[in-house]
């Protein structure tokens, strides 16, 4: 399995287009040490020359062309991207399904609630239907299903239930008749070499149910959106804390990192990073704690293969 990191940021990339804090400062000024990264999502191949992407960024024809594995061809309109596994409905995860549209056939899987989201508040399943042939599936928690002929095995579980600020959850959750998960991650299994990747973008708590995904997986994507639960409030950017936006900090008490640390994974990486976050920094404290706990940031373009 070769998996790509076609972008490493939260909502807004760094630096973000409105933002004049000190990170996106430095990252605007030109500094090495303060890369420039995009939205953040994952591509995941079996065999490098069919793919699937892990939610699809507002920035998805620009990290297309930053990656050749991604190319069309051989026909003029034949895309190697055969697949998009949503983890939410927020809007830097699901406003890239627009930029797919021109003609292409691709599945999407999400959720119920996810599903209903795209149908309703923010209708992107009927603004796609005249140019492009989707189709839409719906994944249950904890119920694996292949992929590319079953050669990756992918198992959805539970990351938390706070749904996007645009949309109200209940009615959509009383349309289903059952409470529905907003936030999921994904565990992806290659069956050929036993190799064990998991994305989770978006943590809420550190659940029992996330530690049993975590605890054999062999390189792992981590919500790394906030360094500190008050960030945004510290910084007088907004009265919003961490939790308010359904993010486990990565310090601070009950922060992910700690935790994080002690996982047997041979990767462990912060994803879905904030333009606020100290940690994208390379030469910040905060990063060097992370480095000695093993703990890497990650960066658009890293690869690896399980």
């Amino acid at each position: 399995m070769i998996i790509k990191l076609l972008g490493s940021a939260a909502g807004g990339g760094f630096p973000q287009w409105n933002c004049a804090c000190p990170n996106c400062r430095r990252a605007r000024s030109g500094d090495p040490l303060a890369r420039a990264r995009r939205n953040d999502s994952l591509a995941v191949s079996p065999d490098g020359l069919r793919w699937i992407l892990l939610n699809a960024s507002p920035d998805v024809s620009l990290q297309t062309e930053e990656n050749a594995c991604l190319h069309p061809g051989p026909s003029f309109r034949a895309s190697p991207i055969q697949a998009v596994l949503l983890t939410d409905a927020e809007l830097d995860h699901t406003i890239g399904l627009l930029g797919l549209r021109q003609g292409s056939t691709i599945d999407v899987y999400a959720t119920n609630s996810v599903l209903g989201a795209l149908a309703d508040s923010f209708p992107v399943r009927r603004i796609v239907e005249p140019f492009a042939s989707f189709r839409w599936h719906e994944t249950r928690l904890e119920h694996s299903f292949p992929l590319f002929g079953g050669q990756l095995l992918v198992c959805p579980f539970h990351l938390g239930d706070k749904p996007p600020r645009y949309v109200s959850a209940k009615p959509l959750q009383e349309a289903a008749g059952q409470q529905e998960p907003w936030s999921i991650g994904y565990r992806i299994t290659d069956l050929r070499t036993g190799g064990v990747a998991v994305y989770a973008p978006g943590i809420e708590a550190w659940s029992q149910t996330l530690e049993h995904h975590l605890d054999s997986a062999n390189c792992i994507f981590l919500d790394g959106t906030f360094w500190m639960g008050s960030e945004l409030r510290d910084l007088g950017i907004s009265e919003l804390h961490a939790a308010d936006m359904g993010h486990l900090p990565v310090a601070g008490p009950g922060g992910s990192a700690e935790r994080f640390a002690l996982l047997p994974a041979r990767r462990k990486v912060y994803v879905h990073i904030n333009n606020t976050n100290p940690m994208l920094i390379e030469d910040s404290p905060e990063r060097r704690i992370l480095t000695d706990l093993g703990i890497e940031i990650g960066f658009d373009g890293m690869e690896m293969e399980i």
